[in-house]
Parts: structure tokens; sequence; C-alpha cells
């Protein structure tokens, strides 16, 4: 490494001085005098000055071993063996007994300090147990569950249910449930939290057990501790599932050391004086400057101090590093000693002479040390580092976390050392991840909370149905004032919070640096690959769990890593005028499919990636100009058929792949193609070879250039930014894409990231806000002074994760999402490589902004907030039936999502703007046959373009539900109704003019509702039964839950006939068209069978309902007998004369019609006589005129009028009526005379009949032949009556 001041390169080895002569030429490079003076200064020790003898010889480095050694040397005391002490049994080296003291499944760490339950109560006891004397350990809570955590003899024996506490001689701390434990429990102590240490006290000279909370004792626990020949105690946890602690028996400092009491580890004692004692040597280095010109000392301050290549100071470090550098790898030393030193420069100076003195002291670690022991020293130090940020108090100006970040920036603005902590520390030994995190005080008090928000607040919010914002409580003067003052809180703590979230940014931005790439591949790339394995193996099911990284910390990492992110894309942007701005980036759709990043096994929109490889093979070779090799393609389909199990021989007849480029290299199949974390459409993807074209001319087979993909391990920067004859990530460019790029490619790739981390596991934490506000709630009405904290704690996490700032990040995401997927659409087939997670991402992130942040910070204050909901409107319209979308869950979502956008009022009107031809195009999907495709989320769509425009169809909650308990208010199926009369348009044009869409849209919508109506009296019928057994039963949830499903579906499409009848009643009604009658005939069967289920006089329907079982409390009359009175009041009512006849005449014909029904929906039990008035309802029987809020006096009018109508119509039909001989009825349905016959088979029936039969299967109903044509029975009998004449 170069010196700073000289300019030379200095070996360490040629500091190691080993003869008399060489000693005698470098002692002569500065005065006698001066030497002695510097070297006295260096090596004075006022606790342990060298003897008189030597003090009097002038020192110089011939004589400086040995006066070192003299330094160095420690008492006889601190010496003392590390082996066996009185009072203490076992190893000196004290960790978990993981091969024989522990009961259940639990997962030790490396290290075997730190534990994690993976089965209901697990216990684990240490490899030392104490007898005699005063001992304790630490353990640090790492999470606040159910753990119970002590000593225990050897002779205690556990199980599943009975851990540590709960036996004799075994005595146990419980800071979940705030009790001590010794086979009876009694209150002890205080709750402690995630983050607290625990110190575990035993004085076995008296007896005496105690326990202290964060260096507070909390008193004496146990007394009487049983002692004597044969008992021992050894430290022991018991801990339930997921519970995770680490312990410290002395292997580093203890962080609450207690007086009297000794560790079980013993502390390396006499290594430790020695680091101390070196430490003052080579900080008094850092604070003298020789001046051999004037031959005189100055004295420096460390941060101006600069090493110049002089040989006397290089001499002298030499020899202190000759000492120090093997103390250096031992963890105690490095955290009591090097860290103590680093974080002492932290605090004292500025942030400058900070980082320059951090900065000197690694340059001469790297100089001096060899490099396994620097490495040693460096990781050790980031692990405690590490550890100390993670685990400190929360303190009110968060000095602690302050602190420990700015000492991990000076760190790593050292190239040298952050290269090397980022290969082989941050991402694989350490979580780092762990330092962008700001985990929440659960003590308000500790935190100073309090100070900083002396006022608390919450909001209040409406609990009756309608109430507009308007009709809200009006706030009073006091209310406001403690709101303000509450927010002015709020803004003090995010300033802080701020402080230190800028601190985190500044790791990202050290670590995504690309310009520190002399002598080595630049951080950035570094970053890229850890980052990339990261993401892999959260995204993987394959991993143990406890390895993924926590929700809440990947939280904060993607807000601090896109602040980085797009800090360096619009640096970028200032030197190349050419590129984007961050606010228009996107991931080109190139990225999907040329097979540069890899995607693991993750979900394409088309499939799996080998299947769109062999599939869209011409389209990659026609718009992305690549080809794949058809030898290469069959090769991996075959590696993919049976890859594991492939013979020997096989495997070696397989030709090498190879990597040519302007010729052939053969090169060796990689063992991580066979990787078992790798899906194998991945491997596809790694062994297929690509040829590239030019896409200005075509190309002859010499001039093609064959890459192949390789791993994230394999790539260099130039496989990511590409080179003058390679286009790196951006490889395969469409025709559609612009040819100046957007910003660097390793930025592109980072993006990507970023949106699967938030696919991961970002959106369902963000989700997890809505339980503290529930907690929050709750206890307004309880205890206030827990309100007052969790309203503190609700301030924490609003400035921590549901800042403006976060909601701008959040929102930065949807649009890069929306640009990416709009981009890729314009690709065609190229679409389908396109990873799931881009549109999940997008629909989730909508849903954080509107339901997560929506109720702290206003969605229409966004920027471009119209246009955005517009665009995403658009996406979602235009692929929720894109048949280049086959994953069942992506369509699913898709569906869903656009379910939810028609429910609300902005978010509808974001559909309406989009394009004609677009909302058409989604109409015509929503209108295609239910048949063999998720029908329930298309017909909840349609309802709710209709709702508000029906019969009795505007209210919100179902009248016989407004008192109980109201349910979440921001749920898609609670919002106000907000019709489309747009789109209903539409709906009603579609339905006019396509011949077939009309009949084939009716007829699954009828077949639908005959199949969801039938389970559902199926069902009621089976929960009556079990209701009246006299045994106790309990009727299965998911049945209950089924049963109430079947009913809102039945609901549902009736209110869908009903949109279509009033939109479009010339579709049942103008029998001119080929379908109509039959139609018209479908939908009066099924409605008469509707209203005779649930109108007959204590029928079952009644019964289920006077229940009010739990899971069916939207079964009931209202919501299914107004949707057909809505219907047949439109057929009947509504239209012109010829068609109410029309449809009368259907309607009574049916044989299922009973006046008696349409009588029960204005509560009376018989039809009135004509020209009498209908009587006031009967409180006790349903009728719609006690709904008044919820039909008006118009609707009700119409109902009576249709009810004297019908009562008209059937007396007239029934004096008229003739009968008929049984051989004339329909065979099928003996309803109806016989009226068609079918040819030529000549079996018949009526046409209703046939014609139904004929919407679903051309055989005969009676023969199975094929049925060729239908004719009009009487035609056919007349014709045939004609030719037997002639």
């Amino acid at each position: 490494m170069a010196s700073k001041g000289a300019g030379m390169s200095f070996s360490r080895k040629s500091y190691r001085l080993t003869s008399d002569a060489e000693k005698s030429r470098v002692t002569g490079i500065v005065q006698e005098k001066l030497l002695n003076d510097y070297l006295n200064r260096i090596f004075s020790s006022s606790d342990h000055a060298p003897p008189a003898a030597t003090s009097r010889k002038p020192l110089n480095f011939q004589n400086l071993p040995e006066h070192l050694d003299l330094l160095l040397q420690v008492d006889d005391e601190e010496e003392e063996s590390q082996g066996q002490v009185e009072g203490r049994l076992g190893p000196s080296t004290v960790v978990l007994d993981h091969t024989g003291g522990f009961e259940g499944l639990l997962l030790v760490d490396d290290d075997l300090l730190g534990v994690i339950g993976h089965s209901n109560f697990g216990t684990i006891r240490s490899t030392t147990c104490v007898y005699k004397g005063k001992w304790v350990y630490e353990v640090l809570i790492s999470s606040q569950g159910l753990m119970q955590i002590g000593w225990c003899t050897i002779s205690c024996r556990f199980n599943q249910e009975e851990g540590v506490g709960d036996t004799h001689n075994s005595y146990a701390y419980d800071g979940n449930r705030v009790r001590k434990w010794n086979v009876t429990t009694t209150n002890y102590g205080k709750a402690w939290a995630a983050g607290d240490i625990v110190s575990c006290l035993i004085d076995l000279d008296d007896g005496t057990l105690s326990f202290c909370l964060n260096g507070v004792s909390l008193g004496t626990a146990f007394e009487n501790l049983s002692r004597g020949l044969g008992m021992a105690y050894f430290p022991a946890i018991s801990l339930s599932f997921k519970e995770s602690v680490a312990f410290n028996f002395g292997s580093r400092p203890l962080r609450y050391p207690v007086a009297g009491y000794r560790p079980l580890q013993d502390p390396p004692s006499a290594d430790l004086v020695r680091a101390q004692r070196l430490l003052g040597c080579f900080r008094a280095v850092l604070s003298v400057e020789l001046d051999p010109m004037e031959g005189q000392l100055l004295d420096k301050e460390s941060s101006e101090w600069r090493l110049r290549g002089q040989p006397t100071v290089l001499l002298t470090l030499a020899h202190i590093f000759h000492h120090f550098a093997p103390l250096l790898r031992k963890v105690y030393l490095v955290e009591a000693v090097l860290m103590s030193f680093l974080l002492g420069i932290v605090e004292k100076g500025t942030r400058a002479q900070a980082q320059s003195v951090v900065h000197q002291v690694l340059d001469l670690l790297w100089l001096f040390m060899e490099d396994y022991e620097v490495q040693d020293c460096l990781k050790q130090l980031m692990m405690s580092l590490l550890r100390l940020y993670r685990f400190s108090p929360i303190v009110p100006d968060l000095g602690l976390q302050i602190h420990y970040l700015r000492l991990t920036i000076a760190i790593l603005r050292h190239e040298k050392s952050r290269k090397f902590l980022l290969s082989n520390v941050l991402f694989d030994v350490l979580r780092s991840v762990v330092f962008f995190y700001i985990k929440s005080p659960l003590r308000v008090e500790e935190a100073g909370l309090q100070e900083l928000i002396p006022t608390t607040w919450w909001p209040h919010r409406s609990n009756k149905e309608g109430k507009e914002s308007s009709e809200m409580k009006e706030e009073t003067a006091e209310e406001r004032l403690r709101r303000r003052a509450y927010e002015r809180g709020c803004q003090r703590l995010k300033k802080r919070i701020e402080v230190v979230e800028e601190l985190q940014v500044q790791i990202l931005k050290l670590l995504l640096d690309n310009k520190d790439g002399n002598g080595g591949e630049a951080s950035r790339y570094i970053f890229l690959t850890k980052f990339r394995k990261f993401l892999q193996e959260n995204a993987s099911g394959r991993g143990n769990m406890p390895m993924l990284c926590p929700p809440e910390y990947m939280v904060c990492f993607l807000h601090r890593l896109i602040s980085a992110l797009r800090y360096y894309w619009d640096e970028y942007k200032a030197s190349n005028p050419h590129a984007s701005y961050s606010e228009e980036a996107y991931i080109p759709p190139q990225v999907f499919y040329n097979g540069k990043v890899d995607y693991f096994d993750m979900q394409r929109l088309g499939g799996l990636l080998s299947h769109l490889r062999k599939t869209l093979k011409d389209d990659l070779a026609s718009k992305a100009n690549i080809v794949i090799d058809p030898l290469e393609l069959q090769a991996t389909t075959m590696d993919d058929l049976d890859e594991d199990e492939e013979p020997a021989p096989a495997m070696a007849q397989r030709p090498m792949q190879t990597l040519a480029v302007g010729g052939s290299l053969p090169l060796p199949r990689p063992s991580w193609l066979s990787s078992p974390t790798l899906g194998r459409a991945n491997r596809f993807l790694s062994t297929a070879a690509v040829s590239l074209m030019t896409p200005r001319r075509p190309l002859s087979t010499s001039e093609k250039v064959k890459v192949r993909t390789l791993s994230v391990e394999q790539r260099t920067r130039e496989d990511i930014e590409g080179s003058h004859w390679n286009e790196g990530l951006l490889l395969g460019r469409p025709p559609e894409e612009p040819e100046q790029p957007l910003t660097e490619n390793s930025l592109l790739e980072v993006l990507d990231g970023v949106v699967m981390m938030y696919n991961l596991s970002v959106h369902q934490q963000l989700g997890k806000r809505k339980d503290i506000f529930a907690e929050l709630t709750k206890s307004q009405k309880v205890f206030s002074e827990k309100l007052d904290h969790l309203s503190r704690r609700l301030a924490w996490v609003h400035a921590t994760v549901y800042s403006q700032e976060k909601m701008l990040d959040i929102y930065w995401l949807l649009r890069v999402c929306l640009r990416t997927i709009e981009h890729g659409d314009r690709t065609g087939s190229l679409f389908a490589f396109m990873p799931e997670f881009y549109l999940s991402v997008a629909i989730n992130s909508y849903s954080a902004l509107k339901n997560y942040f929506g109720s702290v910070h206003s969605m229409e204050e966004l920027p471009g907030y119209e246009e955005t909901l517009t665009r995403l409107a658009a996406i979602l319209a235009k692929h929720f039936a894109d048949t280049r979308i086959v994953g069942t869950d992506i369509r699913d979502s898709l569906m869903q999502a656009l379910a939810s956008y028609v429910c609300y009022p902005h978010s509808l009107r974001a559909v309406e703007r989009i394009p004609e031809e677009q909302r058409i195009a989604m109409v015509r999907n929503l209108l295609a046959p239910y048949e063999q495709r998720p029908w329930a989320q298309t017909n909840w769509i349609l309802v709710r373009l209709w709702r508000g425009c029906g019969f009795g169809y505007r209210y919100t909650r179902l009248p016989h539900l407004l008192k109980t308990k109201l349910e979440d208010a921001n749920l898609p199926s609670l919002q106000k109704p907000c019709p489309s009369t747009l789109l209903q348009r539409h709906m009603a044009d579609l339905l006019r003019q396509g011949p077939d869409v009309a009949p084939s849209f009716l007829n699954s919508v009828l077949n639908q509702l005959n199949w969801a109506f039938s389970e559902f009296i199926g069902m009621i019928q089976e929960i009556q039964q079990a209701a009246e057994r006299l045994e106790r039963n309990f009727v299965d949830s998911r049945q209950l839950k089924v049963c109430a499903t079947c009913f809102d579906l039945s609901v549902s499409l009736l209110r869908v006939l009903e949109m279509t009848i009033t939109l479009v009643p010339e579709i049942f009604l103008d029998w001119t068209r080929p379908t109509s009658e039959m139609l018209l005939r479908r939908l009066a069967q099924l409605l008469n069978q509707v209203l005779n289920r649930v109108t007959a006089e204590r029928n079952l329907f009644d019964r289920v309902v006077t229940l009010r079982l739990p899971g069916l409390e939207s079964v009931d009359h209202y919501p299914i007998l107004v949707a057909v009175t809505g219907i047949l009041v439109q057929l009947l009512v509504r239209g012109p004369a010829s068609e109410r006849e029309r449809a009368t005449s259907v309607l009574l014909a049916d044989p299922c019609f009973q006046l008696r029904s349409i009588c029960y929906l204005l509560g009376q039990p018989d039809p009135p006589a004509p020209g009498t008035t209908l009587p006031a309802p009967d409180r006790k029987h349903f009728s719609l005129q006690s709904y008044a809020d919820y039909i008006s006096a118009d609707e009700l009018a119409q109902v009576e009028q249709m009810l004297a109508h019908l009562t008209s119509a059937s007396a007239q039909a029934a004096a008229a009526s003739l009968p008929t001989s049984e051989e004339d009825l329909c065979p099928i349905c003996y309803a109806h005379p016989i009226s068609a016959v079918f040819q030529p088979c000549g079996h018949k029936s009526c046409k209703a009949c046939i014609n139904q039969h004929l919407m679903n299967n051309k055989d005969c109903f009676f023969c199975k032949a094929t049925i060729v044509s239908v004719e009009d029975w009487e035609k056919a009998a007349s014709t045939s009556t004609t030719s037997s004449a002639a």
C-alpha cells in the first residue's frame, strides 16, 4: 500500500529487523537523542515503568524489543491459568451444549451462543456449571416472547411442556409474563423487551439467586438454594417457537458487569492489559510528529497526523503491531479495546476529524498486519458494531445509534476495507440489513417520547353508515389544540429519526459506489452480486425460515436503497443529458428475456421460462434479435426432464458447453448449474446459448456472436454495463425501446431488485399498521395510560415507516412498475417474459398508498396522482384478461384489483378516463361467458357498476346488519354506491350489437344462478337438519362460509340480470331475436323457484334466517327479494304494453308461478280483492313497505301496480285455460305443450326445453343422435298429412 506522504511502497516484511547490523543502519536515520526522546514518548507507561537500568540506556531500535517485552509484562494474577477455576467445572470456553444438553428442536448459531426456538418449548443448557462462588452471565433478548431464563442442575429433566423453573432445582425469570419460576410461580421483576439484556446472578456462598434487567437489579429472586455434594448449576433457558436470544458467558465484555460477580468464562485479562498498553503506544504515535530538520518532536492532533514514509515512524509502528496484530484477532479484545478507541474518536471529534483518524488507522492496519489478521479484525469489528447498533436502547436523541452508524460509515469510506467487508462479511457473515433498520421503542419513557410528545391525540371515526365527512362530529377547540400539539411532537420526532436515516443512506451510497474500481472490482458490482444472492435467499422457500430477513428490516432497507439509488440515478443524468431522470425510471423489457438478470425460479407472466424460450423463440428472433440454438434447447429440455438422475455414460457423452467471442472457447459445465438451490427453469436459462444479430441488417452465420448467461458470481462489470461490442444488461433491445440508455445498467438491476424486495415482504409488513391502530382504538375505551403509550408508539411508527417521504418512495416505485409494464406490453408476445412480481408490486403499492398511508397523508397531494390512477386503470383493464398472462394467482390478483378499483369513486373515474377502445375491450371481456373461468370477481365488477341504480339497491350495508359490529370501513364491499353510466352504456351497446354476445353471456349467468341457488338450498337443508338433532351439534364454520358465499353469489347474479334487463330489455322481450323467448322462459323459471323457496310459510329459509348463525349474517330476505322484485318490475311495469303482456304470459305459463309469492313482497298472505287498497303490513312478516329508508315511494307504487296486474292477469288466464291431454305435454318438463320436433330423429318437446338443451349440447335428449334442426311441430304434422294424401 502506498504511503500518503512519500508516495513510496512499503512491504511489512521489511520492518521485521533480523540482524544487529540492519538495526544499526536504520537507527542512524535520525539523531540518537531525538530517537531516544521519540521512543520514550511513545513507549512510556505511567502504570508500568521499565527498570532503572534499562531507563539509563538511550532507547533505540536495538534495545526496543527488550524494552517492549518489559512493558508488556503483566502480574502473576493477570497471567492466571485459563483452565479450571475453583467453583467452576467444564471447558474454559463456555458455549451452549448442542450435543446432549438440550430438549426439543432448537437452532443454535455457529458460535454456539445464539439460539432460536423451533419447537413448542425447547430447553438448552451451557457446557459449564458452577458449585461455589459468585457468578454471572448475560442474555441478550432478541425477541420478547415466552422464555424462562435461569439455572438448573444436571439432574433436571425437561420436556416440551416443562422447562427451566418448572422442576426442582431449576430457577427461572420470565419477563414476558413478569414472573419467577421454581415449580410454583409468583410475580417478579418487570417486563422485558427486544434488545434488553438480562443478567443472571448466582451467589453459591449465600445460596441466593437474582436477576438484573439492563443493569438494574430486580431484587433477590430465590434463597436457600440447594448446595453441597453433587449440586452444581448450569446456565439454562427454555423458549417457545421462533423466540431467540444470544448468550454472553464472558467471551465478550459484559455490558453490565456486577461488582463481586465473575463471568463464567474468564476474560483474557493478561491479553487485555497488553492490548490496552499497545493501544496507548499506538495513540502516542498518532499524537506526535518527528521534525528531523529541527530535531524536535511536535504535538499533533490525531486528525492532522499523516504517515509520511519516515523510516523511524514506520519501524516504531512495526514493533507495535508485531505484538498488537495477534491480539486484534480476538473477539473480546476487538470489542473492549479497538471498538472503544474508534468510538471515542467518533464521539469526540467532528465528522471530518473522525473520518480522517479512522482512515489513518485502517491504512496502518492493512500496512502492518498480515491480510488474514486484518480481515479477522475487521470481521469482529463489524460484528460488534452490528450487535451494538441492533440492541442498544433507544435514547431520546438516538445518540447511540448515530455513533455506531458514524463509525460504520468511517470504516466503509476506506476503500480496501469496504471491498473486503462487502465481499466477505456484510452479506455473508452478518445480517447487514440490520444497519438500515430503526427499531420501535417498546418503552416510550426510556426513548424520551414523553418529552418529545407531551400531548397525545388520536383520530375519531364515525361508526354510522352513510355519514359523509361533513356530517362527522365537529372538532372542538380543545381537540384541535391537542391535535396540533401532537403533530408538532411528531415533527420533532421525525427530525431526529431523519438524522439516522440519512446516515443509513450514506452507507448504501458507499456500497453503490462504482468509481472505486482501480485495482479491482468496484463496490457497486460486488454489492450487486451479494444483493442478488440476498434476494434469492429470501425468495426461495428452501432455506430455513429464521435465516430470512424479517419484513420490518426489509421495509427500512427498501426506503434507504431507493434514496441511494435515486441519488446515483440523477447524478448520472446530470453528466449524461441523454439519460433519464429517476422520475422517469422503468425496467426495459429486454432485461426479462435476455438472461442477464437471474430471477431464480420465479414465475413469469407467460409461465415457466423454459416453456417461453421454446414457444416464443421465433418472436425472440424477429423482435429482439435473439436466436436460441436448437441443439442447446433440446439438450436443456432433456436436462429439465431428469437432470439429477442422468446416468454417468450419458453425462460423459454430452458435449461441453461453450462460450465463444469471435471464436470457439470450450468451457467446462460450471458446478453452480446443478445447484439444488436453483430452479430447473433457471438452469435452462443458464445453459441456453443465444446468438445475437444487429437489428439493422441480416448477418451471416460467421458474424454471429454466441454468449452464455453467466451466474451472478461469474459476471463482470462488462457483462452488466456492456462495452463497444456488447450491450450488457440491455442485450436484445426491441424496436419499441429507445436507443439511448435510461441510466447505468447496474442501477437498472438495483431497481429491479427493489421491486422484487417490495413483492417479497414489504407490502405485507406495511399492512401491520392496522394492528397498531386497532389496538390503540380498543385501548381508548379501557386504559387511558396505555392509550397515551400507544399513541406515542404510533407517532414513532408514522415517522419511521409511514412518513410523507416514505409514501413518496412507494409512489415512485408504483410509477416505475407502471412504466415498466407499459414498455413491456409494447413488445407483444415478449411481454410474457416479465416476472409476475412487477404486476403484483404495481397492485400492492397502490393498495398500500390507499390503505396504509391514506389515513396519514392524502393521496391527492401526490404529484401526477390523477395521471397515475388512469395509467394503473388502463393496465388493469387491459391485462386482467390478457392471454399472455397464464399464472392463475396473478390473473386472480388482477381481477381482484380491478374489482376493488371500481368500488371507489376516484378510481372508477380513472377507469372512465382511459381511451374508449380500452374501455370497450374491458367490458367485452367482462361479458365473456362465465364457464371455465373465475367468474365471481367478474360478476362482482358488473354489480359494482350497477349498484346505486337497481331497485332498492342504494345501501352500503344491509338493513339487518346495521346493529351488528361495523367491519373495516375501508373494505371495497362497504363503499358507498358509485355506478358508472358510461360503462353501463358500453355494456348495452355490446349486448345489442353482437348477435352471439348476449345469448352466450346470459345463458352462462342463468346457469350459474341455477347452480349457486341450488347449492345454497342444499346447504341450508343440511344446516337445518343438524340444528334439529337432539344431540349437541356444531356446524362446520367452513360450510357456513360456503353457504353464505352461494347466497351472495345468487344475489349478485340476480342484480346482473336486473341490470341487463334494464339496459337492454329487447334481449328478453323482442321475440324476433332467435333466443329471446328461450331466455325469458328460463329467467321466469328461475325467478319463480327463488320466490317460492324464500317466501313459503314457515319454510326452510325462514328457519335458518331465524337461527342467526355466525357466518350467515348476510343471509336475509331483503337482499334476494328486492333483487327479484327489481327484475319483475322492469319486465311487468316499466316496459311498453306489448312487452309487458309477453312477459306476463311467460311468467304465468310457468307451472311454478304462485301469486302468493308476489303478495309476500308486500306482507300480504293472499292477493287483495279487485278495487281494494292494500292493508298495512304486519310487522311480524317481511314487507317491502317496512324499508322506507331503502325503497322509494315510487318503487313501492310500482310493486303494488305489478301485484294488481298479476292478480288480474292470473284470474283471466285461469278462466281462459283449456285442459290439455297428457300426451300433448312436453315429455321433458310436463309444463308446456309440445311445440317442436327434432330432425332427423323426430323426438318432440316444447321449444323452451330444446332451446335450453341446445345451448350446451347438440345431442338429442332421448336418443343421443346429433340434432341437425328443430322445426315447429304443427308445421311438421301438416307436412306429413299432405304427403300421405298425395
